[in-house]
């Protein structure tokens, strides 16, 4: 049965019988699996590279009120917001070291001003740097802000869709809805960025249809990158208490979107880490090609970005460097 299953998925039958089926295998037939991945993604990136990015957290102020996030619910977070001088001073350190693709992540936050900042702090890098690729992760804008960011020069731009079940989307952030978050997507590939997005795992009230339809969704958008993070609930969270997703789950979806969608950029999120040692090795046996290593915002300021743990996994470099030479790929 799983070798008629694997053969099938490997000819492109994928059926929600047969996606549904896959992200249920474990052992021996899981192996097969991520094999199965690997030849993928060595048909498509025959160099065997992984892409590595550099994380930098603008800031911790966010409008939104997800139910898995705690970064608007623990009084000892202060917030924050990182100045022009400051963002450049660290993108010139990293930029010392040899990075070449930059994440610039924060909260949501569509004010004029701060979007006005981001926006000048792209213009400003991407003159100072002529071979940098930005990504930014900052949620949901209109499209205008989007297109200011495009036009200062990012590159890329990351925003999740966490599920493809409107009803569980608004359960779990009740301030936003999955359509608006679909028109988001749509105007960032309408204004020319490689757009990235993805799903959690082991969201309260998430079936297995729906994780087969989050496979679905993933090959309707256009997608440069997708991911996949393992829900890990955040201390003070509405969620907090809750049970942690399955690792398993979330590494069988990564093989299976690898499969399906073989060129896109796919990585190996901290999260794995969190929920499993391992687990970020396990992502990139699994088919995933892109790593993050989180050398770029202040050690001060981290501990006031927090997304899913006060105590979340954040990569360092000889971290990276291990578990990519483990996997057989190079930096």
């Amino acid at each position: 049965m799983q070798n008629k299953l694997l053969a099938e998925l490997e000819k492109g039958k994928f059926t929600r019988g047969n996606l549904a089926a896959a992200l249920l295998l474990r052992d021996a037939a899981q192996r097969e699996l991520f094999a199965l991945a690997r030849r993928a993604r060595s048909s498509r990136f025959p160099a065997g590279k992984a892409e590595v990015r550099s994380v930098i957290e603008v800031s911790n102020i966010c409008r939104q009120g997800c139910l898995f996030c705690n970064i608007n619910k623990l009084p000892s977070s202060k917030k924050y917001l990182l100045s022009r001088a400051g963002l450049l001073r660290i993108v010139r350190h990293l930029y010392r070291k040899k990075r070449r693709v930059l994440l610039l992540q924060s909260g949501e936050n569509s004010s004029k001003a701060y979007i006005d900042l981001v926006a000048g702090c792209v213009a400003a890098l991407k003159k100072e740097f002529k071979d940098l690729t930005v990504i930014l992760s900052l949620g949901s804008l209109s499209p205008a802000q989007y297109g200011q960011l495009r036009r200062a020069g990012a590159d890329r731009y990351i925003l999740k869709f966490e599920t493809s079940d409107p009803a569980l989307y608004k359960r779990t952030k009740p301030g936003d809805s999955l359509a608006k978050r679909l028109r988001c997507l749509r105007s960032l590939t309408k204004l020319g960025f490689e757009t990235g997005s993805g799903n959690m795992i082991g969201l309260p009230g998430q079936t297995l249809k729906d994780i087969v339809n989050d496979l679905k969704l993933v090959g309707k958008l256009g997608l440069a990158m997708a991911s996949s993070s393992v829900f890990v609930p955040g201390e003070g969270s509405v969620y907090a208490g809750r049970p942690m997703g399955d690792l398993e789950l979330t590494l069988n979806y990564m093989a299976l979107m690898r499969i399906m969608y073989p060129g896109l950029l796919i990585p190996t999120t901290s999260a794995l880490e969190k929920a499993g040692k391992g687990g970020q090795l396990r992502g990139l046996l699994a088919g995933a090609n892109t790593v993050t290593v989180h050398d770029g915002t202040p050690a001060g300021t981290k501990k006031n970005f927090p997304i899913y743990s006060l105590e979340r996994f954040t990569p360092d470099e000889k971290h990276i460097r291990a578990i990519v030479a483990r996997a057989g790929l190079k930096l």
